[in-house]
């Protein structure tokens, strides 16, 4: 009898310790248990710690509510500027709902990581190649609200999204290697042209200040000299004064030859010339009257008018030593005048 109670205990034991090995589970401080009771979810989501379930019956599913690093494959598209690129991403995401987790959805993960690739699409076709390597922050952004609006039901939170890596053909490359190296090119001129500009405005406030005390230039000079000459070197290069190569340049150029001036004529031609124009126009015209001579006078007459005036000297005709003296001058720029010893413009 005795025999009997205790293989009984024993038997009542051994099944004791068979159903509470059976029923216990441990859930982890980052888990939480969803139990379903023939198939029948049970509202209460167990916490961490040790947790009894219903053999047989009951169904105890865990889930990790720690934050999820799932890297996304690249995926090839083709920006709105035509450029073939390859962008890889990363998204951080995390369970929020342990029962929305485990009933809406079949596997949250392979959910959540189709969706990030289909998002990725669409914001590469979205975007410009500029945007994709430097303005990454908005298209993060737009990529997390693209892949968090379907992941709400699911009972997942994204954390955030970054886009990993851009991957660009060798042409592009090559291209944009070209256009930042032409970017530095252009900055390096601009500011050295700025740099010129700046010296060229103070070496004109010194040469401002240098015109007004000549031995200013002779004292920079002579600092020139002691600075070269301190470097100990071997040849001493003094700067020569420009001024006094142009000097010499000068000196050693010959001089003009002197302008050949118009000979004139003598004082005499002058005076003769000057008397017969001097003379009235009605002497002249009398002159002409009495070389001509009336036909009606008998020769008997212009006899003893000869006889009567033997010393009156016939005047010849004006025009005639005019020309005389004109042909015996030479080419006067301007008529002379003799009283001024100038010459008179406008006079004949």
């Amino acid at each position: 009898m005795i025999e009997e109670l205790v293989t009984a205990g024993v038997t009542l034991g051994s099944v004791g310790a068979v159903y509470v090995m059976a029923a216990a589970r441990v859930v982890k401080q980052y888990e939480r248990g969803v139990v379903l009771r023939l198939g029948k979810l049970r509202s209460e989501v167990r916490g961490p710690g040790f947790t009894m379930i219903v053999p047989f019956v009951d169904r105890l599913q865990k889930v990790n509510m720690q934050i999820v690093t799932m890297p996304v494959p690249g995926q090839e598209g083709i920006t709105r500027d035509n450029v073939t690129v390859r962008v890889d991403a990363v998204v951080y995401f995390k369970v929020v709902d342990a029962a929305d987790a485990v009933i809406r959805v079949e596997d949250y993960r392979f959910a959540v990581a189709q969706m990030a690739q289909t998002s990725l699409r669409s914001i590469i076709g979205k975007s410009e190649l500029d945007d994709l390597l430097s303005n990454r922050e908005k298209l993060n952004q737009g990529l997390e609200l693209m892949i968090d609006s379907p992941a709400v039901e699911w009972g997942v939170s994204i954390d955030r999204v970054e886009i990993k890596d851009v991957s660009l053909p060798e042409t592009m490359k090559r291209s944009m290697a070209r256009q930042a190296e032409a970017d530095r090119e252009r900055r390096a001129r601009v500011i050295n042209a700025d740099a010129e500009l700046q010296a060229s405005k103070k070496l004109a406030e010194a040469a401002g200040v240098m015109s007004d005390q000549p031995a200013a230039l002779q004292l920079r000079l002579l600092q020139t000299v002691v600075a070269v000459a301190a470097e100990k070197n071997s040849t001493l290069v003094l700067p020569f004064p420009v001024e006094l190569l142009r000097f010499l340049e000068r000196a050693q150029q010959p001089a003009p030859p002197a302008q050949e001036q118009p000979s004139l004529p003598s004082p005499e031609l002058f005076a003769q010339l000057q008397k017969l124009l001097s003379q009235p126009q009605q002497q002249l015209s009398e002159a002409k009257e009495h070389s001509a001579g009336p036909s009606s006078e008998s020769p008997s007459e212009s006899s003893q008018e000869s006889s009567s005036e033997p010393d009156r000297p016939v005047p010849s005709a004006p025009s005639v030593v005019e020309q005389s003296l004109r042909e015996q001058l030479p080419p006067v720029p301007e008529p002379f005048d003799l009283d001024t010893g100038g010459s008179k413009s406008g006079q004949v």
